[in-house]
């Protein structure tokens, strides 16, 4: 089972059960430790990896404990405090889980109640777990963005660097999402103000902000609401011509063969991409990294441009290569014994997007 499947099949525990989750216990048991175990891939039984009801003997208050440790090389690297499905999430009633943070080798704080799951790091102060999770995932409204970074925390690709690294970007820019989705709903004075001198250039007093702010609402549904149209109408119309205006090409910028089949691309070419566009994130915006399958390899380019190649997934064959390319973007394949061994090669990944950023 893939790690994606492996996430959908908690989540489908979580519609089909959650009703019924009425205690802490229960929630553990039906659906944070199958997350721990199938989606993060630890042994819950092995104490050696996840250590329930952790305590330390740091001289904190007799008898506090966190629900579950995740230890690597006998150290702690992950505190996780349950809470009963349905609760809200607040790290003022998980005392425990920031004092334990503050006194062990932890790095990554998680607090959840088995549907939400906050990651939390010590991106403001060292050793202090930060106020504001950097990764936030709801198991029914998820939001695929997330899984590279939720990816590095597995046991098999463990990368605290690439986590760590990645989770100031990945904090800020869900702020700025969520912020961003409260403007659209109730745009703020500042802004109304802000745009309505872009067309209005008379005297703006209480009035005239009530009757921009009712405006600021409109223009901005009917701006997101064109600009879907726009692109239904451009897919649409690609559609109905049949082929695009100008011949296909290969990432490498030699034309495509008409005649050749249709590219499909495989789960494992899909699951690759993901492998990269994660690594990636540690130097760019994930955004910025773009697949094109292709029929004779599968590329990865940054800015969706083709004179900026990040690497090559060959997968169509018997053995799993990856191409490296160099300045000269003069490829050099490696042989892979499975998908998840191109973490092997991060670093030469991170260096091919450096030279374009």
């Amino acid at each position: 089972m893939t790690f994606e499947d492996a996430l959908h099949d908690v989540a489908d525990k979580v519609r089909e059960f959650g009703p019924a989750l009425t205690t802490e216990e229960a929630t553990k048991t039906a659906v944070i430790m199958p997350f721990i175990s199938r989606v993060l891939g630890y042994d819950v039984f092995n104490p050696q990896e996840v250590l329930p009801e952790y305590v330390a003997d740091l001289g904190l208050k007799h008898g506090e404990k966190v629900d579950f440790a995740i230890l690597r090389d006998g150290q702690v690297q992950m505190l996780i405090e349950a809470k009963r499905i349905g609760d809200s999430l607040s790290l003022d009633h998980a005392g425990q889980l920031v004092r334990y943070f503050h006194t062990s080798n932890a790095r990554i704080g998680v607090l959840t109640n088995g549907q939400h799951w906050h990651f939390y790091t010590d991106l403001e102060r060292t050793n202090i777990m930060d106020e504001r999770p950097f990764l936030q995932l709801d198991l029914l409204n998820i939001d695929p963005y997330v899984l590279p970074e939720l990816k590095k925390l597995t046991k098999e690709v463990f990368d605290l660097e690439s986590v760590i690294q990645a989770a100031e970007e990945l904090k800020y820019v869900s702020g700025l999402k969520r912020a961003l989705a409260d403007q659209f709903e109730r745009p703020s004075d500042e802004l109304v103000k802000l745009l309505a001198t872009q067309v209005y250039d008379k005297y703006f007093n209480a009035k005239v902000r009530e009757q921009f702010s009712r405006l600021t609402s409109k223009a901005m549904a009917q701006f997101i609401s064109e600009r879907v149209n726009d692109r239904l109408k451009s897919a649409l119309s690609g559609d109905a011509a049949g082929a695009p205006a100008t011949a296909p090409v290969e990432a490498d910028g030699q034309p495509t063969d008409p005649s050749a089949p249709e590219t499909e691309t495989t789960e494992e070419e899909r699951a690759g991409f993901q492998i990269v566009r994660a690594i990636a994130a540690s130097e760019v915006p994930y955004d910025r990294v773009y697949e094109r399958d292709q029929h004779s390899y599968f590329a990865v380019l940054l800015d969706d441009n083709n004179r900026k190649p990040v690497c090559r997934l060959h997968f169509n064959g018997k053995k799993l290569y990856l191409g490296l390319l160099n300045e000269e973007k003069v490829e050099t394949r490696v042989a892979l014994e499975r998908v998840e061994d191109i973490y092997l090669h991060a670093e030469a990944i991170r260096e091919a997007v450096r030279r374009y950023r």
